[in-house]
């Protein structure tokens, strides 16, 4: 499956893709937004100028972030041996790096709000996806020394974010859409086109843009170590999203050569599983 082309989209999906371009131009449809605190956080940590006390006090001006900071930093995923109870010991105790991960990860859930009953059970159903490739994910990065754990989660729970604006417009113009299934092909023709432009507008680093502009092509090929599409597409195969149409010989998949996976091995081991299921559990409390 290749990442759509606009002379490979469908007609209907071209259409669609330039009507949701020109209501985003026209502010009919939003794009999703990070809260301002998690954009300051960003920028604060990637400048490198800013001590733990002061991410501290950026991070309070936003007591829902900061209170699911907190609870994230307490989940098994970091195995405190103390309760931390503070965001400044959180900072300390994680580092700058991790927290500025972790909180951006936090604000990405709030881009699935809505106040659409339709909408949103249409993005829980998203949401639930994003969490499950994430959880894998964060499993298998553990095992490369290349890569972040905490990107690979990040990696995994933006993949889609592409989709978003697609169900909005479905739940305004339904007669766009001729059932579920044409819903379905749409989003797979035309997501990774939105989340491009949804992750340059959060000013994402290309590693991460390239993950939702090209995680649906598992016949991609590139040079180099194993990257953050790499993950997410092997983080795929590992659930049951995978798309129906993917290769069951993992040896003919880049992704899992690349990672140094083994091909005949489609279901983690028990150790493995215990670790998706407690990374997922910590993810969905969030």
């Amino acid at each position: 499956m290749e990442k759509a082309s606009k002379n490979s989209m469908s007609r209907q999906s071209q259409h669609i893709l330039q009507l949701l371009y020109k209501a985003v131009e026209t502010d009919q449809i939003k794009l999703p937004t990070l809260p301002e605190v998690a954009l300051k956080i960003r920028r604060a940590v990637e400048k490198g100028d800013r001590s733990a006390a002061d991410i501290a006090e950026l991070l309070s001006q936003d007591s829902s972030l900061s209170a699911r900071l907190l609870q994230l930093a307490n989940s098994p995923l970091y195995r405190a041996r103390n309760e931390i109870n503070n965001l400044q010991m959180a900072i300390t105790r994680l580092g700058t790096r991790i927290v500025k991960d972790l909180v951006v990860m936090l604000a990405i859930k709030q881009a699935f709000a809505t106040r659409n009953k339709e909408i949103e059970k249409q993005f829980r159903k998203i949401w639930q996806t994003s969490i499950d490739v994430a959880s894998a994910c964060r499993v298998l990065a553990t095992s490369q020394n290349k890569l972040d754990t905490e990107q690979a989660v990040l990696a995994g729970l933006i993949h889609n974010i592409g989709a978003l604006p697609i169900i909005e417009l479905a739940e305004r113009r339904p007669s766009l859409f001729n059932q579920d299934q044409d819903l379905a092909c749409i989003c797979e023709e035309i997501q990774g086109a939105l989340g491009e432009k949804i992750l340059s507008f959060w000013n994402f680093p290309q590693t991460l843009i390239d993950v939702v502009a090209q995680w649906n092509n598992f016949n991609r090929q590139h040079s180099g170590d194993a990257d953050y599409v790499d993950i997410v597409q092997a983080g795929i195969l590992h659930t049951p999203h995978a798309p129906s149409n993917v290769n069951t010989d993992w040896s003919c998949i880049a992704a899992i050569k690349n990672l140094g996976l083994d091909p005949d091995m489609h279901e983690f081991n028990d150790t493995m599983q215990n670790q998706l299921n407690e990374t997922r559990a910590s993810l969905m409390n969030i």
